[in-house]
């Protein structure tokens, strides 16, 4: 997503609050599909879904239970479109030029299993191709849902936090007084000088030979 597809998706939600955690679930179940996760990024939507919570405009539980329910939904879809194809899944025209990724995907869900699902969750590459690769390795099922399910309400939160921080951040700085800038700014200036002092001495106790007499005359 771009900068102006973002913006525009926020004002979206910030018009039509109602529909918020419904279009982010929507979008955030997108992400989670086979292949077409590879195309849109979850980072910058979280980051926006995560600020608009922070500013008060949609409701935080709306937005994790729609969102968790998109993630978890869209990797069960790629899970069975992976265990009903098959090793066959690799020709089909559209996993064809992701030949590559998907076999790489492949081994690692091979090694490390369940894991690889709840560690995929978090990094791109691995999270649009995951879940099909381990539905081709035919994983059991209640071992996959159970993976996907978990890391799942674990990411969620995890990826709203720092648009959330940071709106805060926003906020509270821009709630300072002219007073409180001010004492700010006379403590810094403070602190600014003590630290000039204590260098100033540090120099002057280390102070090359040839300086030391012009030192001596000057405390005369």
């Amino acid at each position: 997503m771009d900068s102006l597809s973002l913006h525009s998706l926020s004002e979206f939600l910030r018009e039509n609050q109602a529909w918020a955690g419904v279009v982010l679930g929507a979008i955030t179940f997108l992400e989670s599909l086979v292949l077409i996760g590879a195309f849109v990024p979850a980072t910058a939507l979280m980051v926006l879904a995560g600020g608009l919570i922070a500013a008060g405009v949609v409701d935080p539980i709306t937005v994790i239970a729609w969102c968790s329910a998109g993630a978890i939904a869209g990797d069960a879809v790629s899970y069975a479109l992976g265990r009903r194809m098959g090793p066959g899944a690799l020709r089909h025209p559209f996993l064809r030029p992701h030949r590559r990724k998907v076999a790489r995907t492949r081994l690692f869900v091979r090694r490390y299993g369940a894991a690889s699902i709840f560690i995929g969750r978090f990094f791109g590459p691995l999270r649009a191709f995951a879940p099909l690769a381990a539905g081709i390795l035919r994983m059991s099922h209640r071992r996959f849902q159970v993976a996907n399910v978990v890391s799942a309400l674990i990411w969620v939160p995890v990826m709203l936090i720092p648009g959330y921080l940071g709106t805060k951040a926003l906020t509270e700085l821009e709630r300072l007084s002219e007073a409180e800038g001010l004492t700010i700014a006379l403590l810094g200036g403070g602190g600014l000088l003590i630290l000039t002092f204590l260098g100033w001495r540090l120099l002057t106790r280390e102070t090359p030979p040839s300086w030391a007499p012009w030192l001596s005359l000057r405390r005369r």
